[in-house]
């Protein structure tokens, strides 16, 4: 047999003639120099995040360099470290880090830009989850944990570099925002990586939640991207209306093109602010542009606004347009479809309690509606611009108040819906139907007697025994007279019957190592005579009157 050989830490083997191809499973091949092994998952979480942040930092650059080279500027030497920490600033933005100027704080930044670390982390947790050795989806909070620990230091440690005389970003809030993008966009990264390696489907792993929390979040979900998405058209409808004036101040800016291009990239990257706004427009409470302003359904006092063509959707002062009345119906429509998906998707539950889990739906989608117009808003530096944005806590209660309202509501009319048509129908009973008549038992086949049984008639009659089956019950006392004086007989007799068995039994084994001793085959099957079923018979004599010596059967 040839035997294969390993050479450590050479690709090459050392084998015996004729030895075969190695064809086994991938799994079961020798690793020959170590490349393929899985590799730690903390300490490649280091390389992952550090990649990230790499290539995040090396595409703000290009851009901060195409901006220096767009404008009026002075020698490359004399600003490379100003456009370095303008970078690195910018990448701090990214991450929804805010930062102090001497005028003030500056915390209102474009949510959109929170998308370009997002899916660098995506593709490094997915790199991780390709690269390490991650057993089930349970696991996948540590390939989580590795990427946001190493990317959380990296950026707190460019928060201080980033430093001036005039800006100040929050190490802080670089450490939080940088670990919890981190854990999100690398986890979601390593959980869909892993997903497609084990063939897992999405709906699969919502099956893996208990129910109850599982229709929830779908009703959560359905809400508030439903709000979402009558911000997203409420905005679009009114920058539509008011183009031409968005138009008029594109012009008085003169950005030209390199200017135009970054200026489109800076609103696009404001819209997911703009959208929440909208939404909170819709819901009621509105939003303010400056210390006291408001923008709301009630009325709109906005006052004078910055120089940015997106700011044209914001209606003018005075009372608001009666079109944009019709986005008040958004939170309704929202809070009926999230019940409605809330009762489908969860367990059984009696009607009293749909209304219920309805409401709890409007209270957690208040909760995420409160949490978006946490970050979508902030001050803008000083004086009057230190107020722009939602009131957070508005927001939340009226948020859960309408929807939670609207989904309650919706809930109750799902369940009657859907349980309307498994009420059991009263019917009258079935007539009760005779018992039928149990078929007579068939006479069962005498057997057949051995031939070395003497038969003969007048003197002795021989009669097979029948076992006595589980169905069968003793005769009770009372039916024979000599059932007290039969006693010890039969019990003589199933001793005897015992001991025929053991002597039987004996005899067979005899025979069986005797025909192993002569070489047959133990395994096939014995003759007729030794595989026949052990038979008990009666012989009852018949004696000439006054003959006492007959034997009794």
């Amino acid at each position: 047999m040839a035997w294969s050989i390993p050479v450590p830490g050479s690709i090459s083997r050392v084998s015996t003639p004729g030895s075969p191809p190695d064809r086994g499973r991938p799994s079961q091949r020798l690793r020959t120099s170590g490349a393929d092994a899985p590799r730690p998952v903390y300490s490649t979480g280091g390389i992952a995040a550090a990649t990230a942040a790499g290539l995040g930092l090396a595409v703000i650059i290009t851009l901060a360099i195409i901006g220096w080279v767009a404008a009026p500027h002075d020698a490359f030497g004399e600003e490379i470290v100003d456009i370095l920490q303008g970078a690195v600033l910018a990448w701090l933005v990214g991450h929804h880090v805010s930062f102090s100027v001497p005028d003030g704080q500056i915390a209102l930044l474009p949510l959109g830009l929170v998308l370009v670390p997002g899916l660098l982390l995506y593709r490094s947790g997915r790199w991780l989850a390709r690269s390490c050795s991650i057993p089930r989806l349970r696991y996948v909070y540590r390939a989580a944990l590795a990427i946001a620990g190493p990317y959380a230091a990296i950026a707190g440690t460019l928060a201080l570099l980033a430093r001036t005389e005039t800006v100040e970003p929050s190490m802080p809030r670089a450490l939080v925002m940088g670990f919890v993008i981190a854990f999100l966009s690398g986890g979601l990264g390593a959980l869909r990586q892993l997903m497609l390696d084990k063939g897992v489907a999405a709906r699969d792993l919502l099956d893996l939640m208990p129910a109850r929390s599982r229709s929830l979040l779908v009703g959560m979900l359905v809400s508030t991207g439903t709000l979402l998405l009558g911000g997203l058209l409420l905005f679009l409808v009114a920058l539509a209306i008011n183009l031409p004036e968005a138009v008029e101040t594109t012009r008085a800016l003169r950005p030209g093109l390199v200017g135009g291009v970054l200026l489109l990239v800076v609103q696009l990257a404001y819209l997911p602010n703009a959208v929440v706004f909208s939404l909170c427009y819709a819901l009621g409470p509105g939003f303010a542009v400056g210390t006291g302003t408001v923008v709301a359904p009630m009325g709109v006092s906005a006052g004078a606004l910055p120089m940015l063509p997106m700011l044209a959707a914001v209606p003018e002062n005075g009372a608001a347009p009666v079109a944009s009345l019709i986005a008040l119906a958004v939170p309704f429509v929202a809070g009926a479809m999230g019940g409605v998906l809330t009762q489908r998707s969860a367990p059984d539950v009696v009607s009293e309690a749909a209304p219920l889990w309805g409401f709890v739906c409007g209270v957690t989608t208040g909760m995420l509606c409160a949490a978006l117009a946490e970050v979508a808003g902030g001050p803008l530096g000083g004086e009057r611009l230190s107020e722009v944005g939602p009131s957070a806590w508005q927001v939340g209660l009226v948020a859960a108040l309408e929807v939670g309202v609207a989904a309650a509501v919706a809930a109750w009319t799902a369940n009657w819906w859907y349980t309307r048509g498994r009420r059991p129908v009263r019917s009258r009973p079935a007539p009760r139907k005779e018992p039928e008549a149990r078929p007579e038992p068939k006479p069962r086949p005498e057997p057949r007697l051995p031939t070395d049984v003497p038969v003969g008639e007048g003197l002795a009659t021989v009669t097979p025994l029948r076992r006595r089956e589980d169905g069968d019950s003793p005769s009770s006392p009372g039916q024979d007279g000599r059932e007290d004086t039969g006693r010890a007989d039969r019990a003589a007799e199933r001793a005897e019957r015992r001991r025929a068995r053991r002597e039987l039994r004996e005899r067979r084994r005899e025979e069986r190592r005797a025909r192993r001793a002569e070489g047959g085959r133990w395994w096939r099957r014995g003759s007729v005579e030794d595989e026949e079923s052990e038979e008990l018979y009666g012989i009852t004599y018949e004696a000439a009157p006054g003959d006492t010596d007959a034997p009794r059967g």
